[in-house]
């Protein structure tokens, strides 16, 4: 048996903290619903989830509020150029200035990253078909 026979799919992704409800606000406004919210030793924990994508923010640990350990994470999206001109008129601290494209895949991809309130690079990824 190999360990790839455990695993589906991505569980939840770890991003520490230095203000929580800053953090909560963030994926919320992305979309996200707060699952739950515990104690964590001397701190709180956040679990933020869309669709089957869980976010897990938490306090009390040493947060470089750079990109660190994680380098990004990628949301899929149907149409990066739409997605872009929402997530620039909302505000977001937009890492690109454009929607950028890569030879990936068969059709290629497009792209663009904004960054989030702890430094964390978040990348809206389109897949094309054709």
């Amino acid at each position: 048996m190999k360990i790839t026979n455990f695993i589906d799919d991505v569980q939840h992704v770890g991003i520490p903290t230095t203000d929580l409800s800053k953090s909560i606000a963030f994926w919320e406004s992305l979309g996200f619903t707060k699952r739950g919210q515990f104690k964590n030793g001397d701190g709180q924990v956040a679990f933020m989830t869309l669709n089957h994508l869980t976010i897990e923010t938490w306090t009390a640990d040493e947060t470089p509020m750079k990109p660190g350990a994680i380098n990004h994470i990628s949301l899929n999206t149907s149409n990066a150029d739409e997605a872009f001109i929402v997530a620039k008129d909302a505000g977001f601290t937009m890492i690109d200035h454009e929607v950028q494209s890569l030879p990936f895949w068969d059709h290629g991809i497009k792209y663009f990253n904004i960054q989030g309130p702890n430094g964390e690079i978040v990348e809206f990824c389109q897949i094309l078909t054709a």
